[in-house]
């Protein structure tokens, strides 16, 4: 049996831009994602901690070193420039894998850069 567990999260991450003529997804920095080890184009959930909103879209790599967090598309609906969010992803662990995962957790400042683990 295959269980679902938190693969890692982008914590308290700053939305840096909404797009909402853009076509769906969140444009992450790549040196956030690959923090996370997140993948472009992969499922995420976007936790916003300013107003509870909780959704699904797939993730876009922007550019290293730039701190961008923009959520694009019917998404940029759902958060205004500034909100704190996390960014989480999943991975289906069977029982044995289970027993020794310990989740990636990437800490930033509010300029999304990279504060801790």
């Amino acid at each position: 049996m295959l269980l679902e567990f938190i693969y890692s999260k982008i914590h308290r991450a700053t939305v840096t831009d909404a797009n909402l003529n853009y076509n769906g997804s969140i444009t992450i920095d790549e040196n956030l994602i690959c923090a996370a080890k997140i993948k472009e184009w992969q499922k995420v959930d976007i936790l916003n901690i300013n107003n509870g909103e909780r959704f699904q879209t797939y993730v876009i790599k922007g550019e290293a070193g730039s701190g961008k967090i923009c959520l694009n598309g019917a998404a940029a609906r759902k958060v205004q420039t500034g909100d704190k969010i996390i960014i989480v992803s999943y991975a289906h662990l069977n029982g044995d894998e289970a027993q020794n995962h310990t989740p990636t957790v990437v800490l930033v400042d509010d300029n999304n850069r990279i504060t801790g683990s």
